[in-house]
């Protein structure tokens, strides 16, 4: 079933429009999540969280790429319960990957738990749309994928120095144009 079929059974409330997000998303949920968070029962929570979030903002909200929507809606409620699971330590792993993007920017603000803003999200897109494919995608890899640096070096038979050099350098790219654009840090 397409996303925007989907989209009108969540506006006619409609509970087999979360059967067929399921469905059609789970298993790109399930693999981030399992990127993000350590425990099976977090990820199932994680998942639940989002198909109610889902079901709880549309309507008002009509997503144009429901897939980006709801991985959004993932990664934010991933990062959260990692956060939350880990207040008290902090481990060198895979849990706080989202929170190294994230300390690009002074404040802690996650862009991603933003959806609504729109120009920041459209900076970052323009951004990844200049960038070298294999810089694209090793930032995809880490930040949207939750891959881990090694993963990645040797998927993409670069050295983890490399990537994390890419990463840093695409992270400051990123900063250096919100902050010409005004947009608060």
């Amino acid at each position: 079933m397409n996303d925007e079929k989907i989209i009108e059974l969540l506006f006619a409330r409609d509970e087999r429009a979360l059967a067929e997000t399921e469905k059609k998303y789970g298993n790109l949920w399930r693999y981030i999540a399992a990127n993000i968070l350590c425990l099976p029962e977090d990820r199932e929570e994680c998942l639940n969280d989002v198909l109610l979030e889902i079901w709880n903002s549309i309507p008002p909200d009509r997503p144009n790429d429901l897939r980006a929507y709801s991985v959004t809606i993932l990664r934010r409620r991933a990062i959260d319960r990692t956060r939350s699971v880990n207040a008290w330590k902090r481990s060198g792993n895979m849990q706080t990957v989202g929170e190294e993007f994230l300390s690009t920017l002074d404040d802690g603000t996650d862009l991603a738990a933003d959806y609504e803003n729109s120009r920041a999200v459209g900076i970052l897109n323009e951004l990844l749309e200049n960038l070298p494919t294999l810089e694209r995608k090793v930032f995809v890899m880490r930040y949207c994928l939750g891959e881990s640096i090694s993963g990645i070096a040797a998927k993409t038979g670069s050295s983890e120095g490399r990537i994390k050099m890419m990463l840093m350098r695409t992270r400051r790219k990123f900063k250096e144009i919100l902050i010409k654009e005004g947009i608060a840090l």
